[in-house]
């Protein structure tokens, strides 16, 4: 293997002097000394200079240590032995449990692409049950499509995500990837200990990425977790449910090591990549002729900032978004849905039908009536309102507290059974609500 050198060390950042052929850009590099540090080339520079990133943080390298070539790029176990385990952004496993033998496992570089890009078209949108009722209601699952869930902190967004990812392994209805991208370590273990303690292990393969990570493996986590999602979609011809829980964390991620590169931020104050960081992603949870990719993804807003440009962009390529309320939250209605700024592409008679359509019509807009009624009601009581008024401003109240649901995943908090419910008993319910006089 082609051999080089360190010449300069910068936090995660390792410059590495190659005399004969550079490397190719992804590829990793071994450290030849006793860290044994792992670096992986994230762009080179004049005179075969390789600039690298240090994958584990490890403070030991120095300068003008040897450096050799691997001739590979970052490999993670992939296939039916990943299912039920916990792995972290370089393909080791967190659980605790050994890794599987090599003959049980198949590994992918999680830079290639599938061999071609196949066209994907479903004769009729298949709708997936979440079983939850102002998810199913508002922003329609539908296969092979994204769906992302915004809000600020403590909203709600990881417990709805949860309850999202145990619904799904308890119906069966696909294989189910979790990539933990920069997020509380507590809730990973908070989830793993909900599916294993439900027996749904067997169809959820999570990858996680935590806070206490450096951010190349932030950063790294979430395509490890597409790699492995698209060879189960390519080769086992599986149909996957792909949940991200952060979202805003793997751009965070990517302006933490922009800041290291010293690149000169865009005018949001984020990396000037971020338009590609994203789409690089985002397009790489597609479907082909051998399965689907659906996915779930959730969106930390900060300082409670739909405008954010970071939030923006990502929104720009979901389907749908349930948005998450601070206010709503604070009324003590779970899950904290603003259902007047929760909006969905997919909410057409096309897909979900002319009934479903039609009820959404007019629940919308009898919510939009209560917003704008509460204020004159706090002026002026809801005594004088007409009487049509009241009767809409009561439904609305109605449908309101009938969106609200008790989830599984915190029954051990609450002390209240979760619920499942389905669509035609949610479209019941609502028409129920609709016919009162």
């Amino acid at each position: 293997m082609s051999a080089g050198v360190v010449t300069t060390v910068r936090d995660l950042v390792v410059t590495v002097q190659f005399d004969e052929e550079a490397p190719d850009i992804g590829e990793l590099l071994l450290v030849r000394s006793q860290s044994k540090a792992v670096l992986m080339v994230d762009r080179l520079a004049k005179n075969k200079t390789a600039v690298c990133l240090n994958l584990s943080g490890d403070r030991q390298v120095q300068k003008r240590e040897p450096v050799e070539k691997t001739g590979k790029g970052l490999e993670i176990p992939v296939g039916q032995a990943t299912v039920g385990r916990i792995w972290d952004a370089l393909g080791r496993p967190l659980d605790g449990q050994p890794m599987p033998s090599s003959n049980q496992m198949a590994y992918k570089n999680i830079w290639r692409l599938p061999p071609h890009r196949m066209s994907f078209e479903a004769t009729q949108p298949q709708l997936l049950e979440t079983g939850i009722k102002v998810i199913d209601f508002f922003t329609p699952f539908v296969k092979g499509r994204k769906v992302g869930i915004i809000g600020g902190a403590g909203v709600g967004k990881t417990v709805l995500t949860m309850e999202l990812v145990h619904n799904v392994a308890k119906s069966g209805q696909g294989l189910s990837f979790f990539a933990g991208i920069g997020e509380r370590i507590r809730e990973g273990h908070e989830l793993y200990e909900t599916l294993r303690e439900g027996g749904l292990l067997n169809s959820t393969v999570m990858f996680f990425g935590q806070m206490d990570q450096n951010p190349v493996q932030r950063v790294l986590v979430a395509l490890s977790a597409v790699a492995a999602a698209e060879y189960m979609r390519d080769e086992a011809k599986k149909d996957i449910l792909f949940f991200a829980d952060n979202m805003y964390r793997y751009v965070q991620a990517h302006n933490e090591l922009s800041t290291i590169l010293e690149q000169i931020p865009s005018e949001g104050g984020y990396e000037p990549t971020i338009f590609s960081d994203i789409k690089t992603l985002q397009d790489r949870l597609s479907s082909n002729e051998s399965g689907s990719i659906t996915s779930v993804q959730t969106v930390y807003v900060p300082a409670d900032d739909l405008s954010d440009p970071a939030v923006q962009m990502i929104q720009h390529e979901l389907d749908g978004t349930i948005v998450l309320s601070r206010k709503v939250a604070e009324e003590g209605i779970r899950p904290a849905v603003d259902l007047i700024r929760t909006s969905s592409s997919l909410l057409s008679a096309e897909i979900v039908g002319k009934r479903h359509y039609d009820l959404s019509v007019k629940v919308q807009a009898l919510l939009q009536k209560h917003e704008s009624l509460k204020n004159i009601i706090a002026i002026i009581g809801e005594n004088e309102l007409s009487s049509t008024d009241r009767v809409d401003f009561a439904k609305a109240k109605k449908l309101i507290n009938f969106f609200s649901q008790n989830l599984s995943v915190v029954e051990a908090f609450t002390n209240r059974k979760g619920e499942f419910v389905s669509r035609e008993e949610t479209l019941k319910g609502v028409e129920a609500i609709l016919s009162e006089k």
